[in-house]
């Protein structure tokens, strides 16, 4: 008889290293992050001001072009006459123009007429009168030349303004709220956390290599509103039972291909510790965060990896040393959490706040802007997560005269519920990663839909995006639009959409419903919207809103 030989157990493979630093060391796994290694991202500064400002566009490097101009703040933009396919098709060297946009870095959305003015003028001088509000409260501009960027930097840096971590691995803009300070509804003011935060840790130099761009907000306001629920790390007021009002803690958030919501870490944190907090999460995703494959080098992948409980026990014993305070839920905002209209101050007087459609402007009219905030009294002014304008400080009367003449520049205070919802990213005109317009076809759509539904009692959150990534939050719009490029009946590739449906922040949140097949041609989006709009006013049950009409509406109303 045979003896049937004994089966060893094979050894646990070792896992892959995925570039995490307290893992598997700091050695470079891939061409960005050995660039980040060879030379830090802010070293750039002064060799576009000595050297490239000097010889022109094509004296610079391709690792300093691409990824270290982008720790202060610029972008080569689209060639222009490149349509969506060529996306695809081309590369990122055969796509990009010799011009740049400049991101102004306005943390907590804080802004002073006269910085305004000054963004105003530089748009005018420099940059073809380009400019647009985004939904991280900085502004845009566009057709920037190498040559005339230290000019720029100065003319900022005149008024307290930079560039710098506009955008690359790095914390991005911090997200506050425009009325940190002075609004009647307000738990806590969240303004000197962000001010320690940008002034004493962004300068310290201990950030200036992640694993890729972190996005963080601070909010005390009983509205909730920067949008925490899609943010790597966010801070939203909280009333403790014992100790009065701080913040809860959200980790973990993020859209684009993989969106996924942000989950509570439990923890209520007092106003003097979030800087601290902030500062531990952000060192975690520093040591721990995923470096090798960058569509995986987000936090949120490493929260979903271990766990919310792992999360908090690694923040407390390695990187505070402490325990934090569980904190109760605060429970989501109800309503509206933007800021149109007019609303009081604590102060007795009244905040105004109005949209300009998809944060459209230019630089004659932030200068304009400006001289008409001063004229009512108004010199400050705040940006926000929604693409709105707000001015503080004004009478009743004043903020009266002032929704007036506003209302001349195209910017209202009483918008109907498609314009004031409407969000896009830039789109076509000047993103290499774009398949579609966004920006000027979002405009038209208001406008039809004005003119061809009226307006809704309800809101009405529509996305335009460009492609994928979902800039404009696509995942979480009652109506998302992901641009791609479509084959039409002659084979033709043309401009198009997919569709996303009933997504949303605040009660519930959830991502859009995503119909298979349901794609629609850049030309019938009007149509199309419409159409579903029309099935939702015509099914609706009384005070439904529309994602919860999605979830239950048969497909054919979808379509």
């Amino acid at each position: 008889m045979t003896a049937t030989p004994t089966t060893r157990p094979r050894p646990k493979r070792k896992p892959r290293p995925q570039g995490q630093w307290l893992v598997d060391g700091t050695t470079p796994l891939n061409d960005d992050e050995k660039i980040k290694q060879e030379g830090a991202g802010l070293g750039v500064i002064d060799r576009i001001r000595e050297t490239y400002s000097k010889q022109g566009f094509d004296s610079i490097p391709k690792e300093d072009l691409a990824p270290r101009f982008k720790w202060v703040g610029l972008y080569t933009q689209r060639r222009p006459g490149l349509d969506g396919v060529a996306t695809s098709t081309l590369s990122t060297e055969e796509l990009q123009d010799n011009y740049f946009m400049m991101r102004i870095r306005l943390d907590g959305g804080l802004v002073s007429s006269e910085q305004l003015r000054v963004i105003g003028e530089i748009s005018s001088d420099y940059a073809r009168d380009t400019a647009d509000f985004t939904d991280r409260q900085n502004v845009q501009l566009h057709w920037i030349r190498i040559e005339d960027v230290p000019t720029i930097w100065d003319r900022l840096e005149s008024v307290g303004l930079d560039t710098n971590f506009g955008c690359g691995d790095v914390p991005r803009v911090i997200l506050g709220s425009p009325v940190a300070g002075i609004a009647a509804d307000e738990i806590i003011d969240a303004t000197p956390a962000i001010h320690t935060i940008k002034e004493e840790l962004l300068t310290s130099g201990e950030f200036d290599n992640l694993p890729r761009k972190f996005k963080s907000a601070i909010s005390g306001n009983s509205r909730q509103d920067v949008t925490h629920e899609i943010q790597d790390l966010a801070f939203i007021g909280s009333n403790h039972p014992e100790h009065g009002p701080g913040f809860d803690v959200w980790v973990g958030g993020g859209l684009s291909t993989n969106p996924m919501l942000s989950q509570r870490l439990g923890a209520w944190v007092p106003l003097d510790e979030v800087p601290e907090v902030w500062a531990g999460v952000v060192r975690i995703f520093r040591d721990y965060g995923y470096r090798k494959v960058r569509n995986r080098a987000r936090l949120k992948f490493l929260v979903a990896d271990w766990g919310i409980e792992k999360f908090r026990k690694v923040l407390e014993e390695d990187y505070l040393g402490r325990k934090l305070v569980d904190g109760p839920d605060p429970g989501e905002y109800p309503g509206y959490r933007d800021h149109i209209g007019i609303h009081e101050q604590r102060d007795g007087k009244v905040y105004l706040g109005v949209k300009p459609t998809v944060g459209h402007t230019d630089g004659a009219q932030l200068q304009r802007l400006a001289e008409l905030a001063e004229s009512y009294g108004s010199t400050r002014l705040r940006t926000t997560p929604d693409k709105e304008l707000l001015f503080l400080d004004l009478t009743p009367e004043n903020a009266d005269k002032l929704a007036a003449e506003l209302e001349k520049e195209g910017l209202s205070a009483k918008p109907s519920a498609f314009r004031r919802d409407i969000i896009s990213c830039t789109g076509l005109e000047f993103c290499k990663l774009a398949h579609v317009v966004t920006k000027q076809r979002a405009i038209q759509l208001v406008d039809e839909l004005e003119e061809r539904v009226g307006d809704l009692d309800v809101p009405l959150k529509i996305s335009l995006n460009g492609c994928p990534n979902s800039c404009a939050r696509s995942q979480v719009a009652d109506i998302g639009l992901s641009g791609k490029v479509l084959t039409d009946e002659d084979g033709n590739r043309v401009e198009g959409f997919q569709v996303h449906l009933g997504g949303k922040v605040g009660l519930e949140p959830g991502f859009g419903r995503k119909l298979r097949g349901n794609n629609v041609f850049s030309k019938d989006v009007g149509d199309y919207v419409v159409r579903v709009v029309e099935n939702f006013k015509e099914q609706r049950e009384a005070g439904e809103e529309f994602s919860s009409w999605v979830a239950r509406a048969e497909e054919e109303a979808l379509r």
